[in-house]
């Protein structure tokens, strides 16, 4: 995969819908990239599980599909659709945003804003997900031929270039970590190995989790790694609690993940002359990780993390050399791993 291919697949990924437990846009995208590499299936739950047979420790790559959006709870007598959250959204962010509503078609809607002059000091409207409103600008008799409670909604999100490597959208959480699996099977056969593989692009994780749960318990694999976004450096955010953009993946320490697996990812990444920094923390990692390790009988563990500022919001911004760099170190974990064996 070149750059150009990169950013247009990871643009077409982060503009399709599929927020937690309605996947399907997404996942589509995603599995016809991956039938590419190996053989593809969805199981009950909508994962999107690759399968590759090969010798040795079978390793299983995992990131998730899902992300986060709002559900129609109701529509209101003045023709407001109501909602529900679905996933961590932050509701700070929006005010006069613009959304998408996915009914019997598609429906634009902006989400009501009170003018500052009628507000009082220090209220903030959007305190809790309930007090959001969102005006499609018809009456209730209207909106009810095209919206239905348990309809998805997403906000309104550009794919844009920034300066340099770096790219700002919607969904960047965890579509990044898609495109990096996707690029290190990509490496995988342009070295000519092929691993006892699996790959899976989860479900629900922004929810209950609980796409890693089955999956990983249903591929049975020796080693895993999981791949997600984690806070970068900016204003506000303290070095303790971010890595640097730009900087390489952020390999993690916790005490969920393996040890030893994390060291030996440290190794490759400084014998193979590969950007990476180090994510501490002191007990789960708030990832899929978490479920894959204890999965079954037990699955050595390791994560590896895309710096990622303004995370959960319509303008998350990454660096596409770090995804790049995510997947380079993957698939020379792999191959050090079955050089090893």
């Amino acid at each position: 995969m070149n750059t150009d291919y990169i950013l247009k697949l990871l643009e077409k990924l982060c503009l399709a819908d599929g927020t937690s437990g309605d996947e399907g846009t997404a996942a589509k995208i995603a599995a016809e990239e991956l039938e590419k590499y190996m053989s593809v299936t969805r199981d009950k739950l909508g994962n999107v599980i690759g399968r590759q047979e090969g010798e040795g420790t079978h390793f299983l790559l995992d990131a998730h599909i899902d992300r986060i959006g709002l559900v129609v709870t109701a529509i209101t007598d003045e023709g407001f659709v109501k909602v529900g959250a679905c996933g961590g959204v932050d509701t700070r962010t929006l005010d006069a945003a613009e959304v998408v509503i996915y009914g019997r078609k598609p429906i634009y809607g902006v989400v009501s804003a009170i003018p500052p002059h009628l507000t009082k000091s220090g209220e903030n409207k959007a305190s809790d997900v309930s007090d959001i409103a969102i005006d499609i600008g018809m009456d209730k008799e209207t909106a009810e031929k095209y919206i239905t409670p348990s309809d998805r909604v997403i906000t309104v999100s550009k794919f844009n270039k920034l300066l340099g490597s770096k790219v700002s959208c919607a969904a960047l959480d965890d579509r990044a970590g898609v495109v990096s699996l996707l690029l290190a099977c990509d490496m995988l056969k342009e070295k000519g190995i092929k691993p006892n593989l699996s790959v899976v692009f989860s479900v629900c994780e922004e929810t209950s989790g609980s796409g890693a749960k089955t999956s990983s318990f249903a591929v049975n694999a020796d080693e895993a790694i999981a791949v997600d976004v984690s806070f970068a450096k900016q204003p506000g955010v303290s070095e303790e609690e971010s890595g640097m953009l730009s900087k390489g993946p952020m390999i993690g320490f916790s005490s969920t993940l393996d040890f030893e697996m994390s060291k030996k990812l440290v190794s490759v990444a400084e014998n193979k002359n590969i950007p990476y920094q180090k994510e501490i923390m002191g007990g789960r990692t708030g990832t899929n990780a978490d479920s894959i390790a204890v999965s079954g009988y037990g699955v050595k563990m390791g994560l590896i993390s895309i710096p990622q500022r303004n995370m959960h919001t319509q303008a998350e911004i990454i660096d596409i050399n770090d995804v790049i760099n995510t997947a380079k170190l993957i698939s020379e974990y792999v191959s050090y791993r079955m050089e090893e064996c």
